[in-house]
């Protein structure tokens, strides 16, 4: 019998109290590399039903067993490269008042890049993304030097619908969030990529809101014709040297690999899972300074949970990617740490 139990029970997922991937519990985001943060946030997508807001509560049911080596790049442990907490969960006393929520978690958020942490979330709607990117990115932001980000967004819709005033009463909603950070200077939308936009259109000219914001477009057809390594480089040379952010949309796969989502597209063929870790890995080496999972419903999950495992693993290979620059650039305080007791 071994003489550490607890190691041997880590990965399994029912067992142990649920913090995401087993990190420790620490709100302070002074004292972390990486923060890990829920985000139980329904109101900003009123077409859908409201049980958004219970996506980090799953994940961190599952996501014990997600706490593993990153095989691919190369038996990396994210988990001993940095300082990984759980800051919890964002509170959102006013849960059912989209703008107020907006800003308690801008607010949240405001502090972690203070602190120069980089956030990977988990959410809730996808009106999560514009309330972080508006807390972290440009003007001010210590993250950033002041800069805004580069947006890499996988989605099948494009959530730059300004055309229309509100979205069933919210503004900054779960449709207007890569507009309205586009045009506050948070996100540099001629350096940014909407990838593996799809489903049913509803007007001829639904893609032209992005266009002209300046976005690069990448349709799941154009994917398809340009294949991932053209498309990873498409998306490498538009970024270039900025910082990256990476908002990740269940619904960019396909219904088959994740079930639970809102605003299904099962019309056309989704990314499978091993096409969404092609493209997240070819990221390897940018500059992430945040990501974000958004949109599981775990009340529409199978039994076996596999949509939130799908969740938790993104979740997984965007923080390895994160950890993965940070050591490979001595950016990490265990290795300032390191450094300082070599000296």
């Amino acid at each position: 019998m071994t003489d550490d139990p607890v190691s041997v029970m880590e990965t399994a997922y029912w067992w142990g109290v649920p913090s995401l991937f087993r990190c420790p519990v620490n709100l302070d985001p002074t004292a972390c590399d990486i923060a890990l943060v829920g985000v139980p946030h329904s109101s900003g997508n009123g077409s859908t039903e409201r049980d958004q807001h219970l996506g980090p509560r799953a994940v961190r049911d599952v996501s014990a067993q997600n706490r593993r080596l990153h095989k691919a790049f190369g038996y990396f442990s994210p988990w001993d490269a940095c300082r990984i907490h759980d800051l919890g969960d964002v509170p959102l006393p006013e849960a059912m008042d989209n703008e107020a929520s907006v800003e308690r978690i801008s607010a949240f958020f405001r502090r972690i890049a203070d602190a120069k942490a980089r956030p990977v979330s988990i959410g809730g709607d996808h009106s999560i993304s514009g309330a972080i990117l508006q807390a972290i990115a440009g003007e001010g932001s210590a993250l950033t030097g002041g800069r805004p980000v580069a947006l890499v967004h996988l989605d099948s819709h494009t959530d730059t619908y300004e055309n229309i005033e509100h979205w069933m009463g919210a503004r900054k909603s779960a449709a207007h969030w890569a507009a309205y950070t586009v045009r506050q200077g948070n996100v540099d939308a001629s350096r940014s990529v909407q990838l593996g936009i799809r489903g049913n259109t509803r007007t001829p000219d639904w893609l032209a809101t992005s266009q002209n914001l300046g976005y690069e477009l990448i349709e799941i057809e154009r994917y398809r014709e340009l294949g991932i390594p053209a498309t990873v480089e498409l998306i490498r040379q538009r970024v270039g040297d900025a910082p990256v952010y990476i908002s990740f949309d269940l619904d960019s796969l396909d219904p088959s690999v994740a079930p639970a989502v809102s605003n299904l597209e099962p019309g056309v063929a989704g990314f499978g899972i091993d096409e969404a870790n092609a493209i997240l890995r070819g990221l390897r080496g940018l500059d992430i300074v945040g990501a974000d999972v958004v949109c599981l419903m775990p009340t529409k999950d199978l039994p076996n949970k596999i949509t939130a495992m799908v969740a938790a693993h993104i979740m997984f290979e965007l923080t390895s990617l994160i950890a993965d620059r940070l050591a490979s650039q001595g950016a990490t305080a265990g290795a300032d740490a390191a450094s300082a007791a070599g000296d």
